[in-house]
């Protein structure tokens, strides 16, 4: 499992680039690839949480072309191992 986390700045560009990376994560979690993701509460960032492994997860931020965009910043990616689920 892994959890994600991103850094925001308030760009049109990643207001317009949000929508398609939504349902890109909607996909994802229809997959089970995604467990769970929103922002914080006050959209300075947020947190996604993917059940794959790495090559799983390299291919999620590489196919997903909002980690890339302008005021998006991937803060930390952690390979994440709950003992309570």
């Amino acid at each position: 499992m892994y959890a994600l986390e991103l850094t925001f700045e308030q760009t049109d560009e990643r207001l317009a680039a949000r929508p398609a990376h939504r349902q890109y994560l909607s996909q994802l979690h229809d997959q089970g690839r995604l467990v769970m993701a929103g922002p914080w509460s006050d959209d300075s960032g947020a947190l996604l949480l993917f059940d794959t492994d790495e090559r799983g997860m390299r291919e999620i931020i590489q196919s997903d072309p909002y980690y890339s965009t302008p005021g998006v910043t991937v803060a930390a990616l952690h390979h994440w191992q709950p003992i309570i689920s």
